[in-house]
């Protein structure tokens, strides 16, 4: 009689997924856990959130998502107690339509007056969108001069630019190094940076517990490290 496989379900936000994509199928060779993989945002309005799916009892035994994403979830007592941990920090950065031209985002004023020159720049609905709305564009004097639409996802903003809709996106760069059709002109200026935290959790009265924490102990591992940097993110396995 063949033995039931175990299996963890996984919601995921946009800003890991690319380092997550490429670790997973070397988890699941060698636990012999099968993981189900679903797709929500770290924060914002709308069914499809992470906090949303979780609410309405879409089946999940680990989320993986910003740290203020995460910090919601907790104070909803959607968490297990400790079982969050840090895996990597992503900056900012700006995506272009591929084979266009690379504006000067290297200084605060070249960066300024790229977002004044756009017609339209597309932002996550989410934790980094969220700062840019509430935040940066503030402070930077833009917030009424500029037109910048949320989208529901880092990749809705990614897939606009690369269609024509919006001139450039600002978002986490690991998003934009595996978005089709946009390039990375680069990060935006250090002074200004939102440096954003991904994390990984165990669903509160997870079914899963056991293969839960092996992955979540899997993707903060110093074995995990390579993969992470290489997808523009810095791993920050054992920094918590």
């Amino acid at each position: 009689m063949t033995a039931l496989r175990l299996r963890v379900n996984v919601l995921i936000s946009g800003g890991f997924s690319g380092a997550y994509g490429q670790l997973l199928p070397e988890f699941e060779r060698a636990s012999g856990i099968a993981v189900a993989t679903g797709s929500g945002a770290s924060q914002g309005n709308g069914p499809q959130t992470i906090g949303a799916q979780l609410a309405r009892g879409v089946p999940a035994d680990v989320v993986i998502l910003s740290r203020e994403g995460l910090a919601e979830l907790i104070a909803a007592n959607r968490i297990a107690a400790e079982t969050a941990v840090d895996l990597a920090s992503v900056p900012l950065g700006v995506a272009v339509r591929a084979g266009g031209a690379t504006p000067d985002v290297s200084t605060v004023e070249a960066f300024r007056n790229v977002l004044l020159e756009a017609r339209t720049i597309a932002v996550p609905g989410s934790t980094s969108g969220i700062w840019l709305r509430d935040n940066l564009f503030p402070r930077l004097g833009v917030a009424d001069l500029v037109n910048f639409e949320m989208t529901p996802r880092g990749s809705d903003a990614a897939t606009m630019v690369a269609a024509g809709g919006a001139d450039l996106a600002v978002m986490p760069v690991s998003e934009i190094l595996v978005a089709p059709g946009v390039e990375h002109a680069g990060p935006i200026p250090p002074e200004i940076q939102f440096v954003q935290v991904f994390c990984a959790a165990v669903v509160a009265g997870s079914q899963g517990f056991d293969g839960s924490r092996r992955l979540v102990a899997f993707l903060a591992s110093p074995r995990a490290s390579a993969t992470i940097r290489r997808s523009g993110m810095e791993p920050l396995a054992g920094s918590r």
